[in-house]
């Protein structure tokens, strides 16, 4: 395992293959479709019927697909998603979905014309524009999809690990768009989980908590391969109490403001403990109480979660303004 300065450990799996693909996700695999000179709107693939079908009077033609991860890679047996689309849009502007299946290699019976047909893994996928000749054999088409994927988690510290529960994840495009941002590939990832992508460098976003701990990295994605990634929080999690004594019993219905060093607030809520993850830092606990104000500076310290207990003998003054 190798660590870069962006504290992201990255493991390559040496194969690929037979993972279960979401059919869901196709549409989002006409993301080539421009290049074929197209901008016709796609259908949503559960509107239609999965049943192959031929214009009446001409005879349906075999046609064999079968996927490749890699140029020299196998024939995929399971995992795949294929739709084969008309050329010409429908009276709602899209074209219509003539058949599809689910697994490994396809066949379908087609009738001499022009197709596109889509293969989609996952997150991966393409699209291909296909002529079935009036006469002639039509050879198997084979499609290299020239993918691959990752699985990504998160620690905080040196090495804390950091419940399921607690993280999510973001997959954006590498590069920016003309507005700046990044366009969105997937949200909501959870830890553990597979991604499946064409290959290329996607910008990975991890979110630890809800309020401020946030880690990125640049990740690659190598075609056949299946990659680990573990992003590096510098983060805590932090418990906020209002007592009488130190290691007391917390006093309900305290209202609690958390601000940052600079005077920025980044947390609010009313509860007798005020649980957060917070990143690393020095920060200002505020808590109200029966109209009066009590506060206490603490430091966050990556991997290392603590109880804060803020003291009735405190600081203390009339609570008669928002805290700014």
């Amino acid at each position: 395992m190798t660590r870069t300065s962006i504290a992201v450990y990255v493991m390559i799996g040496a194969a690929f293959a037979a993972l279960p693909a979401s059919p869901s996700f196709a549409q989002d695999a006409f993301q080539n479709f421009k290049q074929l000179g197209g901008s016709t709107k796609m259908p949503k693939l559960n509107a239609f019927s999965a049943t192959p079908s031929a214009p009446a009077g001409l005879l349906a033609r075999n046609v064999a697909f079968e996927a490749k991860l890699t140029n020299d890679g196998e024939a995929m047996k399971d995992g795949l998603a294929w739709r084969v689309f008309g050329p010409i849009p429908g009276a709602d502007g899209k074209l219509p979905l003539l058949a599809s299946a689910d697994g490994g290699t396809a066949d379908f019976q087609l009738a001499p014309g022009d197709y596109f047909v889509n293969v989609a893994f996952g997150r991966a996928g393409l699209t291909r524009k296909l002529t079935v000749p009036e006469q002639g054999q039509v050879d198997k088409q084979t499609v290299v999809l020239d993918a691959g994927g990752f699985v990504l988690n998160a620690v905080t510290g040196s090495d804390v690990r950091i419940p399921p529960a607690q993280l999510s994840f973001s997959v954006y495009s590498s590069e920016s768009r003309e507005d700046g941002e990044r366009g969105l590939v997937i949200a909501d990832v959870k830890p553990n989980s597979i991604v499946r992508l064409n290959a290329g460098t996607y910008h990975v976003v991890s979110e630890y908590g809800s309020v401020n701990a946030v880690a990125r990295a640049d990740i690659q994605v190598e075609a056949g391969k299946l990659t680990t990634a573990t992003l590096q929080h510098r983060a805590a999690q932090i418990t906020l109490k209002l007592v009488s004594q130190p290691g007391g019993e917390a006093i309900a219905d305290t209202a609690w403001s958390v601000l940052t060093g600079s005077g920025d607030v980044v947390n609010e809520s009313v509860s007798a403990f005020s649980t957060m993850i917070l990143s690393e830092g020095d920060y200002l606990a505020v808590a109200r109480n029966k109209d009066k104000i009590y506060q206490r500076e603490f430091t966050v310290k990556a991997g290392q979660n603590a109880d804060v207990d803020v003291l009735l003998s405190s600081h203390a003054q009339t609570a008669n303004a928002d805290i700014e």
